[in-house]
């Protein structure tokens, strides 16, 4: 059984997205990390300061069992990238929620509300 937070927002892509002072906090879920079991490697393919579309992906994780992408939640703009998990991409397996991967200034914030809640996550991978 995977840990969803309540407090978080989701994607049916398994990204969670949580609000920190007008800019999303973005991650895997733990149900995410959960199946790609063991990751080894991330890759950012976007820069602080790119502008991104809504489900592009941003940044891709190699684990020893498959390449994922990771896609960006909501428009906007990338102010930060957790450069941290390139020295240990373990940690998303350790804490996903703890873990997280980019931070992104959206071009519409209220949009966060027409994420999945943290039941509506929970449906989706059937727990």
């Amino acid at each position: 059984m995977s840990d969803i937070p309540d407090n978080l927002r989701y994607t049916a892509e398994h990204e969670w997205i949580r609000m920190d002072d007008g800019v999303a906090v973005v991650g895997i879920t733990d149900h995410a990390q959960d199946a790609l079991t063991d990751i080894v490697w991330i890759e950012f393919l976007a820069d602080e300061g790119d502008t991104v579309e809504e489900n592009g992906a941003f940044a891709s994780v190699e684990s020893v069992k498959s390449v994922s992408d990771i896609y960006v939640p909501l428009a906007g703009t990338i102010v930060a990238l957790n450069h941290d998990l390139q020295d240990a991409p373990e940690a998303m397996n350790e804490d996903a929620y703890g873990s997280w991967i980019a931070k992104i200034e959206l071009t519409d914030a209220g949009a966060v509300d027409g994420l999945l809640d943290a039941a509506g996550y929970a449906a989706l991978i059937g727990e």
